[in-house]
């Protein structure tokens, strides 16, 4: 074989190589990336708010419908296997009786994103020593609620019961229009009872628009009930 022959057979060798080498780097940084993608959040994570809400105020389909929002957030940071379930009083409609928030969360304790403890009991949620501040409520992916946020729809009174003076759960969480929803505020500051983490106020309605008009977005808080 001459040797011009040979030399472009080992052109298109490596040539060859090249474009191996140039997809295997490709395929690696799009695997690293995808990698960084994924929140690392604690494996025992039992407590979060709502990196978003529905979109409809505080029309969230329901009960039903709010703890399926908490699964799909607990889900996109892979922890989707625990029983997850929001944070909401709703009243009786039906033959279904009233609903406590603090009847439906389980038992705790529960954690943050970050391993670290909110409350060891239902008893300390609605205490003086829950830790829940800015710091430590933090969504599914760990990260801090904007203080332009803080409103966290709960429907309930300070000790996780229903708020029972008016309606304030935006209709049994199907409304997102002139009804009112009892919020908290996941930074304990602000107006109203500005350190209530679960009723501080009531919101001015329960349209996307009337929640973000008082800082809020409809949130809500996420607990591992298992």
């Amino acid at each position: 074989m001459c040797p011009r022959c040979c030399f472009a057979d080992l052109c298109v060798v490596r040539t060859l190589q090249l474009f191996v080498l140039t997809v295997v780097l490709a395929v690696l940084a799009a695997v690293q990336a995808a990698a960084q993608d994924v929140p690392a959040v604690a494996p025992g994570m039992s407590f979060f708010v709502t990196s978003t809400g529905r979109g409809l105020g505080g029309n969230l389909a329901g009960l039903a419908g709010a703890d399926a929002i908490c699964r799909q957030r607990a889900t996109a940071v892979g922890r989707g296997d625990r029983f997850w379930r929001a944070y909401l009083s709703a009243p009786p409609s039906g033959d279904a009786p009233a609903v406590n928030a603090r009847d439906r969360i389980g038992r705790g304790p529960w954690f943050n994103a970050h391993g670290i403890q909110i409350a060891a009991s239902v008893a300390e949620l609605h205490s003086e020593g829950v830790n829940l501040t800015r710091d430590t409520a933090l969504t599914e992916a760990g990260a801090q609620v904007s203080p332009q946020r803080h409103d966290i729809l709960t429907g309930s009174n300070a000790d996780g019961t229903l708020f029972t003076k008016s309606d304030a759960t935006c209709r049994g969480w199907t409304s997102h229009g002139e009804d009112r929803a009892m919020v908290g505020h996941h930074n304990r500051y602000g107006g109203g009872q500005g350190d209530s983490w679960n009723a501080a106020h009531l919101s001015r309605g329960c349209s996307q628009a009337a929640l973000r008009a008082s800082l809020g977005d409809g949130l809500v808080y996420c607990f591992a009930a298992d």
